[in-house]
């Protein structure tokens, strides 16, 4: 049964991410809105050298650490960070060190010994990022069955050739520091989806460069790159699954790295109702200078349109969370949960861009106004419904495992 109330390491790590989203992240927001690719170093060292301490608390490489002791609360501690720190701002969330998708990649499908030597470097003096390369220029969300990105086994090495685009943090990862890139690219085109694999390359490889930087709507403190791989050789050793091309072995290829959303399409819902949270309280911040009180407990019919659209807006937010909560509930006792993974993250995408965009307008000129964060809340709202699987391809995920229909059956 799922318990909503917080240990005590728990409630250590929640005050902490709530102070410095309060005192850190908030004070800053507007600044790195407006100063896109300019990276946070001081937030970035400071929160890495946090989680040290406090053991690599809300990380998940923490979540990788525990895998084996069993049930635990280390999801719902990812999902509670998110939540606090996207609150104070999730452009500066996203550049928090500690292990983001490629690092969940590494975790869904590598073996011991890669999990130790690349999710360890977590743990060093200096923050390390992580990246996940998915996207190509032909294709977005149908991606993985159209993969273009090749590796071609020469002796003890892998060469990669390809390009990928929207890599969320792919420069911190492979030029601002020692980090790594989980790229998607197939052994066998012929195969379809069973031949694709995901590989880590280093910082620092010959042959992968980082060739453009998006200026994007929103989430500006977060670098979105595109990489470009040109007879790129990385160890033999660095395929996350084997490297035999059979309907057996996709489980530990395709199948596997596709585990990794199962953790963080969470921790991106609950990401958004951090935005959506934050959106809401100061909206009724900004009503009640006004003079505008939520009068709760009356009947609708007694209440006035503003009034009840708040009330609505609270409970898109708090049944969602509960939704989030289930989903990293499940992930913490080792229980599949792809259905409720992708239902909050389809949920919780359109929650936020409802919560703020309608924050903007009942504000009028003042929601549109760059004076108050609830127009910069509308512009990185939106993302939430895009990256790791846009709102339609997570809900033809929830189709298909409720009516029992493959992707042939239901696309």
């Amino acid at each position: 049964m799922i318990s909503f109330k917080k240990n005590e390491k728990l409630e250590q790590a929640s005050v902490l991410m709530e102070t410095v989203a309060e005192n850190m992240m908030r004070p800053i927001s507007r600044y790195f809105d407006e100063h896109e690719h300019e990276i946070p170093w001081d937030y970035i060292q400071f929160m890495h050298t946090s989680q040290k301490a406090m053991g690599g608390a809300g990380s998940l490489t923490e979540s990788a650490a525990r895998k084996k002791e069993g049930p635990s609360i280390s999801f719902q501690r990812l999902a509670i960070t998110a939540e606090m720190l996207s609150w104070g701002d999730v452009g500066l969330w996203l550049c928090t060190p500690g292990g983001g998708l490629g690092a969940a990649a590494v975790n869904a499908t590598g073996s011991e010994e890669q999990k130790a030597r690349f999710l360890g470097r977590f743990q060093g003096d200096d923050p390390v990022f992580d990246a996940m390369a998915l996207t190509e220029p032909h294709a977005g969300s149908a991606m993985p069955a159209e993969v273009r990105t090749t590796a071609v086994h020469d002796g003890d090495e892998w060469v990669l050739n390809g390009e990928k685009i929207f890599v969320t943090a792919g420069h911190k990862a492979l030029v601002d520091t020692k980090g790594f890139v989980v790229i998607w690219a197939t052994i066998d085109p012929e195969a379809g989806r069973a031949g694709v694999r995901p590989f880590v390359v280093e910082a620092g490889t010959p042959g992968c460069s980082v060739t453009k930087l998006e200026h994007k709507l929103g989430i500006h403190a977060s670098d979105t790159a595109s990489i470009v791989l040109q007879d790129c050789r990385i160890p033999f050793e660095n395929i996350l699954g084997s490297p035999e091309v059979t309907k057996k072995k996709t489980e530990k290829g395709f199948k596997g790295a596709m585990a990794t959303f199962d953790a963080t399409r969470p921790l991106v819902a609950a990401s958004a109702l951090g935005i959506a949270r934050a959106t809401l309280e100061m909206l009724k911040e900004m009503l009640a200078e006004r003079g505008v009180e939520i009068r709760y407990g009356l009947p609708r019919s007694r209440m006035t349109n503003i009034e009840r659209e708040i009330v609505d807006m609270e409970v898109m937010l708090h049944s969602t969370w509960l939704l989030t909560l289930k989903a990293m509930w499940l992930a913490d006792e080792r229980k599949p949960n792809t259905i409720e993974a992708s239902m909050c993250k389809v949920k919780a995408g359109d929650v936020v861009v409802k919560i703020t965009q309608r924050a903007v307008e009942i504000m009028g000129p003042l929601g549109y106004s760059r004076e108050y964060l609830l127009e910069k809340w509308f512009r990185d709202a939106k993302i939430n419904d895009l990256y790791e699987g846009t709102g339609q391809i997570n809900r033809l995920i929830v189709a298909r495992r409720i009516l029992n229909y493959t992707r042939h059956e239901l696309d």
